[in-house]
């Protein structure tokens, strides 16, 4: 979900102009027959096919339902993610909040038609609309999954869980009386700068920040101030959720920001770890199936995003990953491992979660910063500058 060198709408844009292969077809009105094949991009643990536990197959029976042969290629980042939707060579693709308007204006990704998508009327509402995907009353894609950036934090070090995101912020001792410094992560993509707005928002009201992805020059200069003071504290700058559990394990980390796939993940090797999301509440993502312009296997596409939206598929994959449904009735269905997956990820804390968004010169304030000066800012604060 997590994004490291965002390129511009603009310049996006300005290469639709140029490039006769942004011009983009009318939604599709009827389904004829499927294609036989159907090529994915997404996030490590989205589209499981049994491979890493048979319990967990969300795969198999839509080939055989549709006779649509799945393929995946697995991505780290959204820009990797942006990157590999410009090949021509991908249907779909479960993009986060911080890449679908990117997607979106670059144009390479089309507008959906939500009537071929029955179980569309099941999501839930909080999602429908989704300002990280629909653009002028269209939808470019279908709501997948959504969570929280928790504060994940070691169980065995802090008896009680952290109350705010400063133990990630701040200079401070931990319960075991010792420092912070170089036992805390933080993000690598200039989305994280959201975070820190977050957590402004809450310990400076005076800076009048309302929304963390919307800052004028004096609040974000007084982020960026917040940022170079945790560059010292930081063991790493981390996307890597493999490198970042190995950090955990052996490298002593006691803090940071994670998804709860990091955390059930932890938890299934029996590490004390757990996760909150702090008084200052958190930022989120909310993927979205999009798209492509140039998809070679329409149909199928649109058959998987029916398929996706089943309650068994939801509430496997929101057990699976960490993540929540997009149809709550997916809550009331038992996933394979029978946890109560709605309620510890967090589906009753939607109203504390900040969602991303592509940051915009144009904002409600009126001038806010753009993307691009967060990404150029951001990679000065992660090597020292």
């Amino acid at each position: 979900m997590w994004n490291t060198k965002p390129r511009l709408p603009q310049l996006y844009a300005l290469l639709c102009v140029l490039a006769v292969t942004c011009a983009q077809a009318a939604p599709l009105t009827h389904l004829g027959a499927p294609e036989g094949q159907l090529n994915i991009i997404a996030w490590p643990g989205y589209i499981e096919r049994g491979a890493n536990d048979k319990n967990y197959d969300w795969v198999t029976a839509f080939e055989k339902q549709t006779g649509c042969q799945v393929s995946v290629k697995t991505a780290a980042t959204s820009d990797e993610m942006v990157s590999l939707m410009g090949s021509g060579n991908y249907d779909l693709v479960t993009a986060s909040g911080d890449a679908s308007l990117r997607l979106i204006y670059g144009k390479k990704v089309q507008a959906i038609n939500t009537a071929l998508i029955p179980s569309w009327k099941t999501l839930d509402p909080r999602l429908q609309n989704g300002n990280w995907f629909t653009v002028n009353g269209q939808h470019y894609g279908t709501p997948y999954q959504w969570g929280a950036n928790f504060l994940a934090y070691n169980s065995k070090l802090f008896k009680a869980a952290p109350t705010s995101w400063a133990v990630v912020f701040e200079p401070m001792t931990l319960p075991d009386g010792k420092p912070n410094k170089g036992r805390i992560q933080a993000y690598d993509g200039p989305i994280y700068i959201a975070d820190a707005a977050m957590y402004l928002m809450s310990k400076n009201p005076a800076l009048g920040i309302k929304d963390p992805y919307e800052l004028n020059e004096v609040q974000y200069a007084a982020v960026l101030k917040l940022l170079r003071q945790q560059k010292p504290l930081t063991h790493r700058y981390w996307h890597d959720v493999t490198i970042q559990m190995n950090d955990f394990k052996n490298e002593g980390i006691a803090a940071t920001s994670a998804w709860g796939y990091t955390v059930n993940s932890l938890q299934a090797e029996k590490f004390p770890v757990s996760e909150t999301i702090p008084r200052e509440g958190a930022t989120g993502w909310a993927d979205t199936t999009m798209l492509a312009t140039s998809a070679q296997h329409p149909v199928c596409s649109y058959k998987w995003m029916e398929w996706s939206l089943n309650r068994n598929l939801q509430s496997s994959l929101a057990e699976w990953f960490g993540s929540n449904p997009v149809v709550p009735q997916a809550c009331n269905t038992k996933a394979p491992g029978g946890s109560a997956f709605c309620k510890s990820n967090g589906f009753d804390h939607f109203d504390k979660i900040h969602f991303w968004k592509t940051p915009t010169a144009q904002c409600k304030q009126g001038q806010c910063v753009s993307y691009s000066r967060w990404t150029a800012d951001y990679i000065s604060i992660m090597g020292g500058r």
